[in-house]
């Protein structure tokens, strides 16, 4: 027995049919006021015979009837909206023209907002590459392309793209760690927010490419670590700033120290052998690497003491 792959078939939004509103409004009218017209001349001739009465009456009911059919079918489209028209269950296309249009009133008319939307994600806690926790949360604008889809192909359309952006956010997010701690970090979450954003743009779009929609914008809006390890990892932080601030303490203090010794050598003030030279360097790192100021000590003896 082969197995076999069930496919989803795509919707695919078509241009739909409908009549001018405005032009069936006025026929409407039209319609109307001639079959007031009809019944007020049928008034005289009404006799007292139950036949004719019921004539009368159904007649009424006729004119009453057709116009509330008819007005059935008008419907108005904004700006930037859609109407998606079923018959019967069958797509019959989407109408898009802004104004008041008029379809047959058993055609079915679902309207669909093809405006920018805006959503902030809710904080997510997710964790980075390195397995660390943290608290992340984002911003999408998006819009419907195709109507067809988004009516046909998902059951909720709104819901969906909310539940996409959630798993779109915690798969970017795993893929990068939140801060660089070695070499090979050359993409971070909190270092590279360009990367990040547009990595983050496509993958939404891959996923909500099947109802139709397009993602325009997204971007991070928080990030942070999990209480449980912010503590943690705001001590490291401070400890790489402290080592960060130290080594460029020493490798200035070292170019000082060079310079020092090149000039009492070039300029002849002092000849030092490799035991005063020793003791010169150890002295002047400890004066510029020290953390308080150095206490000078007058030597009253020869250099050696």
């Amino acid at each position: 027995m082969s197995d076999t792959t069930n496919i989803m078939t795509r919707s695919s939004e078509r241009a739909g049919s409908a009549y001018n509103g405005y032009v069936m409004l006025a026929v409407l009218a039209v319609v109307a006021v001639l079959a007031l017209f009809t019944i007020f001349s049928l008034v005289p001739d009404i006799g007292s015979t139950k036949p004719e009465k019921l004539a009368f009456v159904g007649t009424i009911a006729l004119g009453i009837i057709v116009v509330l059919i008819g007005s059935i079918g008008f419907f108005m489209i904004q700006p930037n909206q859609a109407a998606v028209i079923t018959l019967f269950g069958e797509y019959r296309g989407t109408v898009r023209d802004e104004g008041l249009q008029w379809v047959w009133p058993w055609m079915i008319k679902k309207k669909v907002s093809v405006r920018a939307h805006n959503i902030h994600s809710e904080k997510v806690k997710i964790n980075d590459l390195r397995g660390n926790p943290i608290e992340v949360a984002c911003n999408v604008v998006w819009r419907v392309s195709d109507s067809a889809q988004a009516v046909f192909d998902v059951d909720d359309y709104k819901e969906f793209v909310n539940i996409q952006i959630e798993a779109g956010l915690r798969t970017v997010g795993a893929r990068h760690p939140y801060d660089d701690m070695s070499d090979e970090d050359e993409t971070t979450l909190r270092g590279s927010a360009d990367i990040v954003n547009a990595e983050l743009r496509e993958e939404l779009n891959e996923r909500l490419i099947v109802a139709g929609i397009i993602v325009d914008e997204a971007g991070l809006t928080h990030l942070a670590y999990a209480p449980e390890i912010a503590g943690a990892m705001l001590r490291r932080q401070q400890a790489d700033a402290v080592i960060a601030a130290r080594k460029k303490v020493v490798i200035g203090a070292v170019g000082m120290v060079e310079d020092a010794l090149s000039k009492l050598s070039s300029d002849g003030i002092v000849e030092l052998d490799d035991e005063r030279r020793a003791a010169m360097v150890s002295n002047l790192m400890i004066v510029l690497c020290g953390d308080r100021e150095a206490q000078p000590v007058v030597n009253a003896g020869t250099l050696y003491q």
